[in-house]
C-alpha cells in the first residue's frame, strides 16, 4: 500500500467518525472506534496464524453467508476445537472463537442482527480472559457498550454498533487487506481524535512533530552524535507513555537506520490510554513479549521491575524519552526524600513534578544511555529546591543540550517548551543551547513544526553545531555566572543586533537638510515677492 492509500485510509476512517460520532464526546467515541479497528487487527493475524497451522485443512469458501473458513472448521471438528486453541494460545498467545472474528461481527452489522452487542461483549471477554499471556488481559475493560451515550436501551446502542462496525468494515475494505496498514491507520486516528479534543489530549498524545525530534536525539550515538545512528538499543523506557505513541517512533528510525531494538517498556497512570498503547504496540507488529506497558503511578514508582536494590539486577535503558504532564501537583512525602530517585538531589516542589519525573527516568538511564525529555521552560530558571536539583545536574556534568521550541505546538496547551538531553557519561564539557522558537509555521489552531524545522534541529544537536542567533556551545564557567540559570535567551538571543547610531553623521545630515530647507523657503518668497504676495 502506497503512503497515499494509507493518508486515504486514515482520512476515510476519520470521516466515518465525524460523521457517526453525533453528540458523542469525541474522547467517548475515540474508544470504540479503536477497539473496533483493534479487533479487525486481531482477526485477520488470527486469521492467518490459523491458516498457517491447519494447512490444507483450512476450509475454503465460495460465497460465506456471515460465516468465515474458521467457523466451517469448528463445525467438522469439534473434536479438535480444544487441541487447535492451544496451540493458538503458544503461537500468537490469544484466542478468538469464530463467532467473534471481525468478518462475523460485520455480518451481524450488516444483517442488523439484534445480538451484535451481546456477542460483542462476549468477544471481548473471551479474548481477555482466554488469552495465554498477560498483555491482553483487561485490554477491553474501558470500553462500555452499555453505555447510555450509545442509545437508551439495548435495541438503540445494538443498531448504533451496527451502524458504526458496518461503515467501518466498508471504508476498509475499500482498501488493501494488509494489516500492516493499520497500524498507520490507527496512529492518525489518535492524532486526530486528540486535536478534537484539547486540552484532555496532553494526557496521551506527543505531536508527531515533536516525538521525530525525540526519537531521532536518543537513536544516535550518546558520546559522539556525529557518528550516526547507534546499532543497538537493548532497552527504551517512556515513564509517561500515554498512547506509545513516542515509543513507536524510537522502534520505528531504530528499524529504517538498519539498527535492532530489544525491549520495549512504557508506564501510563490513565487506565483507558494504557490499554489504547497496549493496542497500538501490537497494531504495529510488536510482539506481545517485545514489550511490557505498566499500569501505574510513576511518581510513586509501584512498578515491581524498577524497584530491583539489587545492583547488578537493576534495570536500566539505553534510551529513555518522555513528555510527562507539564507542572503536575503532587504530594510528596518525608519518605520520598530517601527514595533512591531523588535522595542525591532533594524532592521537586509541589507545585511542579516537572523534576521528579526527569530524576526518575533519570535514574533508570544506563552509562552509555540518552534521555530526551519535554519539560515547561521553568525548570530552566525557576529557583529553590528546582534550582538546587538543575544546579547538581549542571555540576556533575549530566545536562548535555537544551532545546527551545516554538509556543503553541501541543494541543493540551499554548505555552513554549523545552528538550533537555540528559547523559550521565557525556564526551563535550559545554552546554549546547538551541534556540528554535521562531523555527515553525503558523496553523490554525497549533503552531507546526516541518521536516525542514526538525532536520535543523537534529543537525545542529548531532554536529553540535553553533549559528548566531540559532544555538551555541556554553561553557560551564559562563553557566556559574550565570547562577545556573539556563533561561535559553541568555545565551542564544534570537533578537537582530541594534544597529550604532553615529550621532555625528545624524547631525551633519540634519545641518543639511536644514540648508536645503532654507534655501527652498528663499525661492519660494522670491515667487510671492515677484505675484505682489507677502512672504512666509
Amino acid at each position: 500500500m502506497t503512503a497515499n492509500d494509507q493518508t486515504q485510509l486514515g482520512n476515510t476512517l476519520w470521516k466515518i467518525a465525524d460523521d457517526l460520532r453525533g453528540a458523542m464526546n469525541a474522547d467517548d467515541f475515540r474508544d470504540y472506534m479503536l477497539s473496533f479497528l483493534f479487533l479487525r487487527y486481531l482477526s485477520d493475524n488470527y486469521e492467518a496464524a490459523a491458516k498457517k497451522e491447519l494447512g490444507k485443512d483450512y476450509p475454503v469458501l465460495n460465497g460465506n453467508g456471515g460465516k468465515t473458513p474458521l467457523s466451517v472448521w469448528y463445525e467438522q471438528n469439534p473434536d479438535d476445537i480444544i487441541e487447535f486453541e492451544k496451540q493458538m494460545r503458544r503461537k500468537v498467545h490469544y484466542v478468538i472463537e469464530p463467532k467473534h472474528l471481525w468478518n462475523s461481527i460485520a455480518y451481524l452489522a450488516k444483517t442488523q442482527s439484534n445480538e451484535l452487542l451481546q456477542t460483542l461483549q462476549e468477544g471481548f471477554k473471551y479474548i481477555e480472559t482466554q488469552s495465554f499471556e498477560s498483555t491482553f488481559q483487561g485490554l477491553f475493560s474501558e470500553i462500555n457498550l452499555d453505555s447510555d451515550k450509545l442509545g437508551k436501551n439495548y435495541e438503540e446502542r445494538n443498531k448504533k454498533l451496527c451502524t458504526i462496525i458496518q461503515k467501518i468494515a466498508e471504508g476498509i475494505n475499500q482498501f488493501s487487506t494488509d494489516i500492516d496498514i493499520l497500524g498507520d491507520a490507527y496512529e492518525y486516528l489518535i492524532g486526530q481524535f486528540a486535536a478534537g479534543s484539547g486540552k484532555k489530549a496532553g494526557e496521551f498524545y506527543t505531536p508527531q512533530r515533536i516525538s521525530d525530534i525525540l526519537s531521532a536525539i536518543v537513536t544516535l550515538d550518546s558520546q559522539n552524535p556525529s557518528k550516526g545512528e547507534k546499532k543497538k538499543i537493548e532497552r527504551v523506557l517512556d515513564f509517561a507513555c500515554g498512547s506509545g505513541s513516542l515509543l513507536l517512533n524510537v522502534r520505528k528510525r531504530m528499524i529504517e537506520a538498519g539498527g535492532t531494538i530489544g525491549k520495549i517498556y512504557g508506564q501510563e497512570k490513565n487506565i483507558t490510554t494504557y490499554n489504547l498503547a497496549r493496542m497500538n504496540m501490537l497494531l504495529h507488529g510488536v510482539k506481545d513479549t517485545e514489550f511490557e506497558i505498566h499500569h501505574g503511578d510513576t511518581l510513586l514508582n509501584d512498578w515491581d521491575i524498577l524497584n530491583e536494590m539489587n545492583p547488578a539486577k537493576k534495570l536500566e535503558f539505553d534510551a529513555v524519552v518522555a513528555n510527562p504532564p507539564f507542572s503536575y501537583r503532587w504530594e510528596p512525602t518525608e519518605a520520598m526524600g530517601e527514595d533512591f530517585r531523588f535522595k542525591s538531589y532533594g524532592l521537586a516542589p509541589k507545585s511542579a513534578a516537572d523534576f521528579a519525573f526527569l530524576l526518575h527516568g533519570f535514574h533508570f538511564l544506563s552509562k552509555e544511555g540518552t534521555m530526551a525529555i519535554i519539560l515547561p521552560h521553568g525548570v530552566l530558571f525557576r529557583g529553590g529546591s528546582e534550582e538546587r536539583i538543575r544546579t547538581k545536574l549542571l555540576k556533575d556534568g549530566n545536562i548535555d543540550t537544551v532545546i527551545g521550541l516554538p509556543a503553541n505546538l501541543f494541543f493540551s496547551t499554548g505555552i513554549p517548551v523545552c528538550i533537555l538531553v540528559l547523559k550521565k557519561c557525556k564526551k563535550f564539557d559545554d552546554v549546547l543551547f538551541i534556540n528554535a522558537v521562531d523555527h515553525y509555521e503558523k496553523g490554525k489552531r497549533q503552531n507546526i513544526l516541518l521536516p525542514e524545522h526538525i532536520d535543523k534541529i537534529v543537525d545542529t544537536y548531532r554536529e553540535r553545531r553553533e549559528e548566531t542567533r540559532y544555538s551555541r556551545r556554553v561553557t560551564m564557567n559562563e553557566i556559574e555566572k550565570n547562577e545556573f540559570n539556563l533561561n535559553i535567551s541568555r545565551y542564544v538571543s534570537t533578537s537582530l543586533d541594534e544597529e550604532i547610531i553615529d550621532l555625528e553623521e545624524v547631525n551633519k545630515k540634519l545641518v543639511d537638510l536644514d540648508k536645503e530647507i532654507n534655501k527652498a523657503r528663499e525661492t519660494h518668497n522670491q515667487f510671492l515677492k515677484e505675484l505682489g504676495l507677502p512672504p512666509i
